[in-house]
């Protein structure tokens, strides 16, 4: 199918998933999977918004990954790090909109400043809304959301029978963002992992055995053939 051709999904999900695995499979450290992966999402930016993709959520540290070795959790976070202090400038010159969804309350302060930042100097941008789940557990996004509506009920600002879907989505991280259309999950696992229990009610999957350092336009473009070759009728009959 001609990439002309292709309905392209408007908000697309991705657990980047196989980065430890890439490096072992090359005789190396797990962290310089991470390195790999950490650059590899850098290109998947640029070629997700110029084949027309709107929003790409992606999962990069999970509230379970805190569990990991601690030298690997300390590389992923000095990657992050390292990611936000070099973004400002990247997701300007690309007109990037960066937001950052999870519990940033557990993340050091200088890194919660750079998230901020991030956020405020981009808000702006019309390019591709990039968002980077961090230290995101969905069960947690839920019990956090649940926590504010019961404060508000509390306080009388919002009727419990005022309470339908919309009021509990506003109330989560994603927050203003659509329901993902395609949510790809490298590396060969077909499970969801805590990752948008919600918010992936109706989005198509595709899982590739790809890890993520090698996921490339190629293998973008194939995942969207797929999601092209699905029904989607939303609970409806045909």
């Amino acid at each position: 199918m001609a990439e002309k051709e292709l309905v392209i999904p408007k908000h697309v999900a991705i657990i980047l998933d196989g980065n430890g695995r890439w490096a072992k499979k090359r005789f190396l450290p797990r962290t310089a999977g991470h390195a790999a992966g950490a650059k590899n999402l850098e290109k998947i930016c640029k070629t997700a918004y110029e084949m027309g993709i709107e929003y790409l959520t992606v999962y990069a540290f999970s509230t379970e990954n805190w569990k990991r070795p601690q030298d690997e959790v300390d590389t992923i976070m000095k990657l992050l790090n390292d990611y936000l202090n070099t973004c400002v400038k990247t997701a300007n010159d690309n007109k990037m909109k960066c937001r950052l969804i999870g519990d940033m309350t557990r993340l050091d302060s200088s890194m919660q400043e750079r998230i901020l930042k991030l956020e405020e100097e981009t808000k702006n941008n019309t390019g591709l809304k990039f968002n980077i789940a961090i230290n995101y557990g969905s069960r947690d996004e839920i019990r956090r959301a649940v926590t504010k509506i019961a404060e508000e009920v509390k306080e009388g600002s919002l009727d419990p029978k005022a309470i339908d879907e919309s009021v509990i989505a506003n109330h989560l991280d994603t927050a203003g963002l659509p329901d993902p259309d395609l949510l790809i999950r490298t590396s060969g696992e077909e499970r969801l992992s805590n990752f948008l229990l919600w918010q992936l009610a109706y989005t198509e999957f595709y899982f590739t055995d790809v890890f993520w350092p090698d996921f490339d336009e190629k293998e973008l473009k194939l995942a969207i053939e797929k999601y092209n070759e699905r029904d989607r009728r939303f609970g409806n009959a045909k």
